[in-house]
């Protein structure tokens, strides 16, 4: 792995990302990825090895170790880490692909010309919604993967021993796993890390609609402040200039009525 290109991408998350996304990737990529790769992958790679059955039947444990474990926990690690971090590298590269357009505009039309954006990385138009996106899928890849977990593992836990009765097994054997109570602490560990990871993302997306919310009620607010304040200066305007209406003199009267009345 290029531990440098892997440094500038997790810099750029980093600089467009809200506090609880600065969270976020630091609870992913301290207590998710390197837990994975410094500890819970050693403590795997023994898994079909040392998946000892009572029986020298030919193929029995290999048929059971398959019906136990059909996805193997590294692996279902490894691809719901893949896809967690994908949505994130995805709004650095809107954020460049942001830049990019702004400096070729910059090169077609001059240095002097109007921005297409006065600041790339802010979260406004696309780009919010490309992070909104972003968080809602990774929680929903979360929760789509605690699913499969619980489905396949029973309250993500590990049995010592299993029962296997499945052919070319010659009957009910006892399949032993190794290393169960381990296997259990680092599962727990990763569900619940998983678990808080759901919680920041729901919890920056409502930081998100609510502050964009906030914003529009505020705009809307100072809108009509300021169409009331334009109101009030034409209404005074008005009451400060003299009303005169055509064809009337100063006594009020038409010219017809004075004139018989003076005769």
């Amino acid at each position: 792995m290029n531990w440098g290109v892997f440094e500038g991408l997790l810099s750029g998350v980093n600089k467009y990302s809200t506090a609880f996304g600065r969270i976020w990737l630091s609870l992913v990529f301290i207590f998710r990825v390197l837990v994975y790769v410094v500890a819970a992958e050693r403590v795997w790679s023994d898994d079909h090895k040392d998946f000892d059955c009572n029986t020298r039947q030919p193929g029995c444990s290999n048929v059971c170790f398959d019906h136990f474990f059909p996805i193997s926990h590294i692996r279902l690690w490894a691809l719901q880490l893949i896809l967690v971090t994908c949505p994130s590298l995805l709004v650095v590269m809107h954020v460049a692909y942001r830049e990019a357009r702004e400096q070729k505009h910059r090169e077609v039309a001059g240095e002097n010309c109007r921005r297409l954006y006065p600041n790339p990385g802010k979260k406004r138009g696309g780009l919010w919604w490309t992070y909104l996106l972003s968080l809602i899928f990774k929680a929903a890849v979360d929760v789509v993967f605690l699913y499969i977990f619980h489905r396949f593992y029973k309250n993500y836990t590990l049995p010592s021993v299993v029962k296997c009765e499945i052919p070319p097994c010659p009957n009910i054997v006892d399949c032993f796993i190794s290393r169960p109570t381990e296997k259990n602490i680092f599962t727990l560990f990763m569900v619940v890390t998983a678990c808080l990871c759901i919680l920041l993302s729901v919890v920056e997306a409502c930081y998100l609609v609510g502050k964009r919310c906030r914003e529009s009620l505020l705009s809307r607010s100072e809108s009509s402040r300021r169409e009331t304040r334009q109101f009030r200066n034409l209404v005074s305007a008005g009451s400060s200039a003299p009303i005169t209406r055509p064809g009337v003199n100063e006594i009020g009267c038409s010219p017809c009525i004075a004139l018989v009345w003076w005769k």
